[in-house]
């Protein structure tokens, strides 16, 4: 199944802008198939780099404005791919936009850290920032009826969105992809610097997250249960998040004293990222962890969303010392919007101490029946 991709739309709408764009993802959602598919809708205009090609990065490296002139030709625009493999690349593409007029640079990073590292200071104001995650609710949604979402919803919470499991023609396979693609690719980046202690470190504490989904994470149990000191604990997590694998929710705070806000949950961007962790794709009827995936599926999916359309609320959870709490608060220019997510239809009061507290608030429940207005929408 081919999905159109939003972000695709949005690129091929600022090309041509003098601008350096940059497309952030983890490997295998579809950087590289989206760059393909504008290359060719170019043609002859395009230059195409492979940034892991050794030769490039030499090519690159030399930092030479008559070299930069020779290499593009009179091309109009220039795609680096899987560009943070390349030293110094904020400075090579602040050279290339500067000095070279009528250019727009598409560059994809599978990690935010190196690209944003190396490309920081240097390119303010030059740049436009995206970023790519498995294919989205929002997406799938020009190609599906809403039976047909519905019919295959229970595999997204299984499987997941990754765009390569499309192509596969059964579960098995499905799931193999799935756990090689943690193994072989989500920790190539992370593994690739320094001061990493190993894959076993990383996969344990990713294994840890996965079962904790939806509830408190303490980074202090984390370092005792893996034999690594908090900080490191705090470091790794840090970075797996800038590598969008996983993101973090801190507890919400505005009036009451007994709110939990030190405290951090930890989700997966995909369902299916997290099951090949815990090896576990069983159907949802023989599973005790419905209300895990549902969560974790539903605020995925509107993260999602928000950034396709540029929208950029705070996200948080709530609750507090007495155990009232709820799922979810987007907060965006002073309006706060509360979600609790349930699989099953049924009724759900806001919490009392949260009414009283946020009486100007909007609170909404997410179930099967009413879920795909607030993510695709």
């Amino acid at each position: 199944m081919n999905v159109p991709r939003l972000l695709q739309q949005k690129i091929e709408k600022q090309i041509g802008k003098q601008k350096v764009i940059l497309l952030y993802g983890t490997r295998r959602t579809g950087k590289t198939t989206i760059i393909e598919n504008i290359a060719e809708k170019h043609g002859a205009d395009v230059l195409l780099m492979q940034g892991e090609d050794m030769q490039v990065a030499e090519l690159l490296g030399r930092r030479t404005i008559a070299g930069y002139r020779r290499l593009i030709n009179g091309k109009k625009l220039i795609i680096i791919d899987e560009a943070q493999a390349i030293p110094e690349i904020g400075k090579v593409l602040k050279l290339m936009i500067d000095n070279i007029k009528g250019i727009t640079l598409i560059v994809t990073g599978s990690s935010s850290f190196d690209l944003v590292n190396k490309t920081g200071e240097p390119l303010v104001g030059r740049n436009i920032v995206h970023y790519l995650y498995p294919v989205a609710q929002c997406e799938l949604s020009a190609t599906e009826d809403n039976l047909v979402t519905m019919q295959n919803l229970e595999d997204r919470l299984i499987y997941g969105s990754y765009p390569e499991l499309w192509q596969l023609q059964n579960k098995d396979e499905q799931a193999e992809y799935l756990k090689q693609l943690v193994n072989s690719y989500l920790l190539k980046d992370l593994l690739m610097m320094e001061n990493i202690k190993g894959a076993g470190v990383l996969f344990k504490l990713l294994q840890l997250l996965a079962w904790q989904v939806g509830s408190l994470v303490s980074t202090v149990e984390l370092g005792n249960s893996l034999q690594i000191n908090k900080l490191t604990v705090e470091r790794y997590l840090d970075l797996l998040s800038k590598v969008f694998i996983i993101y973090p929710l801190s507890g919400y705070s505005g009036n009451l004293r007994k709110e939990i806000t030190k405290s951090k949950k930890w989700f997966f961007y995909d369902n299916g990222i997290r099951n090949a962790l815990i090896n576990n794709f069983s159907p949802l009827g023989g599973r005790n962890d419905i209300g895990q995936l549902w969560e974790q599926y539903i605020i995925s999916e509107r993260m999602k969303y928000n950034s396709y359309r540029g929208y950029t609320p705070q996200y948080f959870f709530w609750r507090t010392y007495d155990g009232q709490e709820i799922d979810l608060l987007e907060l965006q220019n002073g309006k706060l919007q509360a979600i609790e997510c349930k699989w099953q239809s049924q009724k759900t009061k806001c919490p009392v101490a949260f009414e009283k507290a946020y009486p100007d608030a909007s609170f909404m429940v997410l179930n099967q029946t009413n879920y795909l207005d607030w993510v695709t929408n």
